[in-house]
């Protein structure tokens, strides 16, 4: 797990500056979304940096709030590396796009049995980690100057699979 995580931050890092170079209109924002897997909604923190015309980088990263059920926890994040096409892109209205990239999402399951059968059960946790696909589309509305709500939908190809749907706002820099 530490060698992902490592490799993860490093390419993280890698498109940051990639796209310090050709950026001309960075943005940054936060966002809500809801996961099919986990059934749950999280907050995020996304970014958006050109590096051509029509195409961004745009990271981001989800925490899922903890949901917990008959004695079982689990919390869930996940950090993205996605590559945004703009298909359509007006000035004054906004642009849709198309996503594409890297997925790494972390699961931490921990079971609590005392609360379940009254002091006598048992109490563990396991993490896992997995490495994954994102394929979706978003769409931003251009309100003022500075000021671009949005919303995406993407599809995490990973073991199970998860549908994310999420809707937020971006501030230019």
């Amino acid at each position: 797990m530490n060698f992902k995580v490592g490799f993860l931050s490093v390419l993280f890092i890698s498109f940051l500056s990639i796209g310090t170079h050709a950026q001309e209109e960075t943005r940054i924002g936060g966002f809500l979304a809801y996961g099919s897997e986990i059934e749950n909604i999280g907050i995020g923190a996304n970014a958006e940096f050109p590096i051509i015309e029509n195409l961004t980088i745009a990271p981001s990263l989800i925490y899922y709030f903890p949901k917990e059920q008959y004695g079982i926890k689990m919390s869930w994040f996940e950090i993205n590396a996605n590559v945004n096409y703009y298909l359509l892109s007006q000035e004054n209205l906004g642009g849709v796009y198309g996503m594409g990239g890297l997925n790494f999402s972390s699961v931490k399951v921990t079971y609590d049995f005392d609360d379940v059968w009254g002091g006598f059960g048992d109490n563990s946790s396991s993490t896992d980690s997995r490495i994954g696909l994102n394929l979706g589309a978003g769409a931003n509305l251009t309100i003022n100057a500075g000021l671009i709500p949005f919303a995406e939908m993407k599809y995490v190809i990973i073991d199970g699979g998860q549908f994310v749907a999420a809707a937020g706002v971006r501030f230019k820099l």
